[in-house]
């Protein structure tokens, strides 16, 4: 496993300060960026209380993940926010023959890919590194289309375009290729455009796993139609673990008047506990969004748990999205806090309870429980676990739904913390997080011949910062 799974775990925007030997000088918000950061002298000692504040111990995690020092792993960080940006111009320039774009977070690179030379050379003037393709993107994004409009078949677990390969590739179980034909045949595609030789727009790849929701059900001591029993207010933090109903899930991120979170973690009218709340908002299948309005003895806040041993937590300054290849991590009730790389987005997902569309796939791991759990990149919120599969002891594929979607749906405003006043609230004590109940979820042994998903890089155990012994989640009392 590459060792930079936890590389935009700060992110642009993050908290003004600029060290001057023993001088602290805190700038405004619209002054600070990621040069101002990396001016600063390297070095933990030299690092001021504020800025642990505002990154916990996430820093520090970086230098010992990537063997970097502070100044070097900054500047890692700057060139994926400038990769992104970058990326979302040269979409918009180049239109028709625009291919996709990637980040390389072990060269700092972005590749942009493109189906005509003379916009290669436009790609390497503007500082990217050009590759010449077959199929443009809004090609590809038209073969999704038709597929989205086919129904499920059996033995088919998703499609997605793979930016780096220039194809759309629909994943099915072991030995269920021909479930892929099916597909292939219900949307009117060619076969012959899918013999899998990489020329075609469509490849059928067998060897999946079948992926599964991440929430987890609570034992009940009773009826299993009472309400969770009310607690005291607190403040509402990204990552915390939630009971809805009689499952169990994971905050996601903070909004004016509760937090957002999956759509399959409660029907509209569940109620909630920790934080105290109803569901006033939930979409699924289609979809997989959801929002809880909570009780006013909660207050909502913009930070996410780190479960670092200190306890500690991340800023949310706004809600920038990712590209593929670009480092995120994520924070839930159940794992904690792992990470892992965007691989694909707008990904078509079929669950046993329904399909999904526009999810985001990554590399990282999550657990029943992990479910509605916060996605960053950085300090730029990304969105809520779904599901998956594999597990946070043997590595798996994890997709979350994109947060701006569901803040739309229902005209939610995110909280964003301007960093007047880093100091972070008091979270949740985690407990034992680390692992999930040892019945919750059998470890799942990755397919052999799963060529795609067993490309992947996957999340292992010592790719969670600050790791923790794993322990049984305490069960709660509903």
């Amino acid at each position: 496993m590459r060792k930079s799974c936890l590389l935009t775990l700060i992110g642009a925007t993050l908290v003004a300060i600029v060290l001057v030997v023993a001088t602290t000088i805190v700038l405004t918000s619209d002054e600070w960026n990621l040069e101002t950061l990396r001016s600063a002298p390297a070095g933990g000692e030299e690092l001021t209380e504020e800025i642990d504040d505002v990154l916990g111990e996430q820093l520090a995690a970086l230098e010992d993940s990537l063997g970097l020092d502070t100044e070097e792993v900054l500047a890692l960080l700057e060139q994926q926010e400038e990769a992104a940006s970058l990326a979302d111009d040269l979409r918009t320039e180049l239109d028709d023959t625009f291919g996709g774009a990637v980040f390389d977070s072990a060269t700092g690179t972005l590749t942009v890919q493109v189906t005509e030379e003379a916009a290669a050379a436009e790609v390497e003037q503007a500082g990217a590194e050009p590759e010449l393709v077959t199929h443009a993107e809004h090609e590809l994004t038209g073969v999704l289309a038709q597929l989205d409009d086919t129904e499920p078949v059996e033995g088919v677990t998703s499609w997605y375009i793979d930016v780096p390969e220039n194809t759309v590739v629909i994943e099915t179980l072991p030995e269920a290729a021909e479930d892929g034909a099916e597909v292939l045949t219900a949307a009117g595609i060619d076969q012959a455009d899918a013999t899998g030789s990489g020329d075609g727009a469509v490849q059928v790849i067998p060897g999946a796993q079948q992926p599964e929701l991440f929430d987890a059900t609570a034992p009940p001591d009773g009826d299993a139609e009472q309400s969770p029993e009310q607690s005291d207010g607190a403040n509402v933090v990204g990552g915390a673990e939630y009971q809805a109903g009689l499952g169990l899930c994971s905050v996601g991120f903070a909004v004016e008047g509760g937090f957002v979170t999956a759509g399959h973690c409660g029907t509209e009218g569940t109620p909630t506990v920790d934080p105290d709340g109803v569901v006033a908002g939930a979409e699924f299948p289609d979809a997989d969004m959801g929002w809880v309005d909570t009780d006013a003895a909660w207050t909502p806040s913009p930070w996410v748990m780190d479960y670092q041993p200190d306890n500690g937590a991340i800023a949310i300054t706004g809600a920038e999205e990712a590209p593929v290849g670009a480092e995120v991590c994520r924070s839930g009730g159940t794992t904690g806090w792992h990470c892992g790389t965007i691989k694909a987005t707008n990904e078509t997902v079929h669950y046993p309870e329904g399909t999904v569309h526009g999810l985001t796939r990554t590399s990282a791991c999550a657990e029943p429980g992990d479910s509605g759990g916060s996605w960053l990149a950085g300090t730029q919120a990304q969105g809520v676990t779904s599901g998956g599969s594999g597990d946070c002891v043997l590595g798996g594929t994890t997709y979350f739904q994109p947060l701006n979607p569901i803040l739309d749906e229902w005209n939610l405003e995110l909280l964003t913390n301007d960093l007047a006043d880093p100091q972070p609230p008091e979270v949740p004590d985690p407990g034992d997080v680390g692992a999930a109940e040892p019945d919750a979820t059998p470890p799942a042994t990755p397919a052999p011949d799963a060529p795609q998903s067993e490309r992947e890089e996957q999340d292992a155990p010592g790719a969670q910062s600050g790791d923790q012994d794993p322990a049984e989640l305490p069960e709660p009392t509903p």
